[in-house]
């Protein structure tokens, strides 16, 4: 993957605002292959600066991990420490957003969209990096940016995540994360370090790239998003029954309201008052409605799943249309 490293980079338009990253995208793979393991999420602390349109990420440092038994672990202070570290010996402390490892381009969660809320809110031009292991590892580095758009940051402000609410503001799973480019910048050294890596791998290394075999990875993808998929249907059983019961109280509501007006008719011929007014909605309480924050990061997860696997099979159907081309010249 180093050679892919130095070369794969995403530029930026001048009038856009992008990302420019040096010297951290080593240690971030460095701290996933050291202390994550299969499924295990990673995370860390991003530091740099703002320079005009572009976020300037220069330096990080991970979070420790520790167990139950650590319960009295506070992370705030750990994170100040380290910032009040790195100050001293004149290094940029500033915060600028965290980093998190993905497992099989599994990102999509409320826990990040609430992290990323808070990161965003202190500091507008807060980002989160998602590095994905498993892709990189198949020779293409997977290194994306992404903050929370303006419209969903209005929603996450008010705390309603009502039907209501999300329909006013236009929010669909397309609009909840914008992505940033990204430029990264490498040090001499590190440019060196990567030419040395790249002489001393084997060449039987560089050979697993053209690996035909994929039964593995896209099986994995495919049940993860079946899995999603079962969790959306799950969730439009309960919208639907939420609706069911909503109308259902509007008949109740609507019976209810002409028996009273019946019954007043009967006690006006009768010479009798009519009978006092009442607030309906204290009688028949209205039903809450599911939050649907979680559908939309449900078809946001199924959607980043799809976009996976048809990148997965582009890159197969490629190398089978080379090896029966191959397989062809040798006949």
């Amino acid at each position: 993957w180093w050679s892919l490293f130095s070369c794969n980079i995403r530029m930026a338009s001048s009038s856009s605002a992008c990302i420019k990253i040096a010297g951290v995208v080593l240690k971030i793979i460095k701290h996933y292959q050291e202390e994550g393991q299969g499924n295990e999420v990673v995370q860390g602390v991003l530091l740099g600066l703002v320079v005009d349109d572009r976020l300037e990420i220069t330096n990080c440092f991970p979070f420790p991990q520790h167990t139950e038994d650590d319960a009295d672990f506070d992370e705030v202070q750990y994170q100040m420490e380290m910032m009040r570290s790195l100050r001293h010996v004149n290094i940029d402390h500033l915060h600028v957003g965290w980093y998190q490892s993905t497992y099989y381009g599994s990102f999509v969660t409320r826990a990040l969209l609430d992290s990323q809320f808070s990161y965003q809110h202190a500091i507008e031009e807060s980002v989160v990096l998602i590095y994905d292991p498993i892709k990189t590892a198949q020779g293409s580095l997977s290194l994306k940016a992404y903050r929370l758009t303006p419209k969903l940051m209005e929603v996450c402000k008010e705390k309603d995540f009502s039907p209501e609410a999300l329909k006013k503001a236009n929010i669909a799973y397309e609009n909840m994360f914008e992505e940033v480019p990204i430029v990264i910048k490498n040090s001499y050294l590190i440019n060196v370090m990567l030419w040395e890596l790249e002489k001393k791998s084997a060449v039987a290394d560089r050979h697993e790239l053209l690996s035909l075999a994929s039964s593995n990875h896209l099986g994995k993808s495919l049940q993860l998003l079946m899995d999603r998929v079962d969790e959306m249907s799950q969730d439009i059983v309960k919208y639907n029954t939420y609706l069911r019961n909503v109308s259902k109280q509007q008949q109740q509501k609507h019976q209810y309201q002409q028996r009273r007006q019946q019954e007043n008719i009967q006690r006006q011929s009768r010479g009798e008052a009519p009978l006092p007014e009442e607030d309906i909605n204290k009688l028949f309480k209205p039903p809450q409605p599911p939050p649907r924050m979680e559908s939309l990061l449900i078809a946001g997860q199924i959607n980043t799943y799809c976009q996976n696997i048809k990148e997965f099979n582009a890159q197969n159907l490629g190398k089978l249309f080379m090896a029966q081309a191959l397989q062809d010249y040798n006949n």
